[in-house]
């Protein structure tokens, strides 16, 4: 059962704050290491971060020490009510430098709000001082937690923010357009087969409506069971699997719903038309973000396109 902050003893106030230095300086070193590779000067400024907290620990087990002797007890911020619950770090790869910008922020300013109802608490001078001092510390660490950013060069600055625009693409973008391709030009086969072959505006939303729920799954799933991240940086697997499962939905969605139309040659004209649009979009995506060229982009898509959209008409017709 966790213990209400006001009922701690000084003793216990003192072991709770050595803990919470302890930890904090774990997690700080945490977020170098996984920083480090990506964001190099975030990662020193958590380094350095890292360092103080170790001070301020050595400093707080000296004063424990001298008031209350070398057995130190375990006591754990999950121990004490009121305190956030923190985000195991080592499970979250790769760190995301907003994130960890915003976790810091959290963490110190709890850390602050500690110290000051800690010196309401203890009446030994020693302690106080050593509380004023630290909770004075924790304050200038909350102002470099807000400017993270703000302490970066501009040349870093411009580095880090490059890095995270790479991480964006390996997690959302790439897993999304692969899934958007896969959606618009893999479904089209099937599709237009049914239409052609039943001339039934009805029976080709059903086959395009089913080929494209299973097409997202499909995708989905095989994009989150490929890479767990952990060793190609691309992110969380399940939210890759989403971004590849829903676009893939999408894509096939897209040219299905002119099918609701009632009259059979105005939905294929409409969905044709649908198809020309999402193979657009397909090749823009590309040039934007995958510094592919437009034209040559274009030229990749429309040919895969207009090849499965002529399988599925001769499939169709047969």
């Amino acid at each position: 059962m966790a213990r209400n902050f006001n009922d701690l003893t000084e003793r216990e106030i003192l072991a709770l704050a050595i803990s919470l230095e302890e930890e904090h300086g774990r997690i700080y070193a945490d977020f170098a290491e996984g920083l480090r590779e990506t964001y190099p000067a975030s990662a020193k400024i958590f380094e350095e971060m890292q360092a103080e907290e170790s001070d301020h620990r050595s400093s707080l087990i000296e004063t424990y020490r001298a008031r209350f002797g070398e057995h130190i007890p375990l006591i754990r911020r999950q121990d004490v009510k009121g305190f956030i619950q923190i985000r195991p770090t080592w499970l979250v790869r790769p760190l995301g430098i907003n994130v960890v910008r915003k976790q810091a922020e959290e963490m110190e300013l709890e850390t602050r709000r500690f110290y000051e109802k800690a010196l309401k608490r203890v009446t030994d001078a020693s302690v106080r001082k050593l509380l004023g001092d630290l909770e004075e510390a924790e304050r200038k660490h909350t102002v470099i937690a807000e400017s993270l950013e703000e302490r970066l060069t501009p040349g870093t600055r411009a580095q880090e923010q490059q890095a995270e625009r790479r991480l964006f693409l390996l997690q959302v973008v790439q897993p999304g357009l692969a899934g958007l391709m896969d959606g618009s030009v893999s479904t089209l086969a099937p599709l237009f087969a049914a239409a052609f072959a039943t001339r039934n505006p009805h029976d080709a939303f059903v086959v395009g409506l089913a080929a494209s729920v299973g097409a997202g799954i499909s995708m989905g799933f095989a994009e989150a069971l490929s890479d767990d991240g952990s060793l190609t940086g691309r992110g969380h697997p399940w939210i890759r699997g989403l971004a590849s499962g829903l676009m893939t939905t999408a894509g096939g969605i897209g040219h299905t719903l002119p099918f609701l139309l009632s009259n059979f040659n105005v939905a294929m004209s409409a969905a044709v038309g649908v198809v020309a649009v999402e193979l657009g979009i397909i090749s823009y995506i590309r040039f934007r973000y995958m510094d592919t060229p437009f034209l040559s982009a274009a030229f990749q898509v429309v040919v895969g396109g207009v090849l499965v959209f002529i399988a599925g008409i001769l499939i169709g017709s047969s």
